[in-house]
């Protein structure tokens, strides 16, 4: 499942993102016993506090888009790691953009 992206010091779904929140929705329905971890994360720009907040929100705004999807919320878990584990070269604009991104865990009961 791809990563879904965000904006710049932003926690909004983008709607090029929906269709993998669809997806990740259909696959938990179809599996009604896994749970799912969400991973929020940023790029290095500004302080480690601040982004640690906005990764969480990241997270969380993926979250509230799987419950409306129907997904129960007891079956998910949200983390926000901040710039922590990048992916790709924050000194680069490509590579801050792809760092700005949701990772989804699926755990297996």
């Amino acid at each position: 499942i791809n990563n879904i992206e965000f904006e710049f010091d932003r926690y909004d779904i983008l709607p090029k993102s929906l269709p993998i929140i669809k997806r990740v929705s259909k696959i938990l329905i179809k599996y009604p016993d896994y749970k799912i971890e969400i991973h929020g994360h940023t790029d290095n720009i500004g302080s480690e506090n601040y982004n640690l907040t906005l990764s969480k929100k990241r997270a969380d705004s993926v979250l509230k888009e799987l419950v409306r999807e129907g997904i129960p919320e007891k079956r998910m878990k949200t983390k926000g790691f901040g710039f922590k584990y990048p992916i790709k070269d924050n000194s680069t604009e490509e590579g801050r953009r792809k760092n700005r991104r949701v990772e989804f865990i699926l755990k297996k009961p």
